[in-house]
């Protein structure tokens, strides 16, 4: 996102907006799995900030403590206390303790290559906050902390099921912004998710974020109904099918997630 259509869409609507922040933590963000150290060029890529902008932030988040420089390269990579963050939002959302059991239970079942996983919505991406997946070496490998496409995985699309019509366009609108060139996937990809929950009661994901990733997965709405988590089940294409997902565990999804909001 470049930094003209972020002060189009932000300051110039909400004098409460603090756009450095916002660019500040638009940087933390760029770092994807995988990632260790990133040089200013390559956050500028990604961020689509200008070089100078770039320069100020990664030197203020290395005072505050949140990125550490190389000073070798010059390069950085994200600390502890950023991690520190992320524990103390999985320590708020006691979902993820209340939901191990039905995790285990979900990911147990004919097919010993399954893994399932809960998510919540972060942007245009949903971020796993629990998973549970079979000790087989060719399951699924996505830990705690992953981001998937929101219009593209199960998970993602479950959250989208999940929102009400006008959350849903607000995300599709934002998620357009941020990957014009994706629009008509995108729009595609919320009316299949529409239409699979209402047909099958879940959302599905056969090949269409990863070609080697089947998934289903439900929306699940936390009790006071201001958060939708999404709940999925899937795993490697070649090992789990997509009539298999159907028939085994599609049934057993939609029991744990309508057992669970009953609680």
């Amino acid at each position: 996102m470049t930094e003209d259509l972020m002060q189009d869409d932000t300051e110039a609507g909400d004098r409460q907006f603090v756009t450095a922040l916002a660019r500040g933590l638009d940087i933390l963000g760029c770092f994807k799995s995988g990632d260790r150290f990133l040089s200013n060029h390559e956050i500028t890529r990604r961020t689509g900030l200008a070089r100078p902008t770039v320069s100020r932030l990664t030197h203020t988040l290395t005072r505050t403590g949140h990125l550490i420089r190389d000073d070798k390269n010059g390069e950085y990579r994200l600390s502890p206390k950023v991690l520190q963050l992320g524990f103390s939002v999985l320590a708020a959302t006691n979902i993820t303790e209340r939901f191990a059991t039905d995790m285990e239970a979900l990911s147990r079942g004919p097919n010993p290559y399954v893994t399932a996983a809960l998510a919540e919505r972060a942007g245009t991406r949903a971020v796993y906050l629990a998973a549970c997946r079979s000790h087989q070496a060719v399951s699924l490998s996505i830990e705690v902390g992953a981001r998937l496409p929101l219009f593209y995985s199960s998970i993602g699309r479950a959250i989208l099921v999940g929102m009400t019509a006008e959350k849903r366009a607000e995300i599709l609108a934002q998620g357009i912004r941020e990957f014009p060139g994706q629009r008509q996937r995108m729009e595609d990809s919320v009316r299949d998710a529409l239409k699979d929950h209402e047909t099958y009661g879940y959302c599905t994901s056969f090949g269409a974020w990863k070609p080697e990733i089947n998934a289903i997965a439900a929306p699940l709405l936390s009790v006071d109904g201001t958060t939708v988590y999404g709940v999925n089940v899937g795993g490697p294409s070649f090992l789990v099918s997509p009539e298999e997902l159907h028939e085994h565990y599609g049934p057993r999804l939609i029991d744990v997630v309508a057992s669970f909001s009953r609680t």
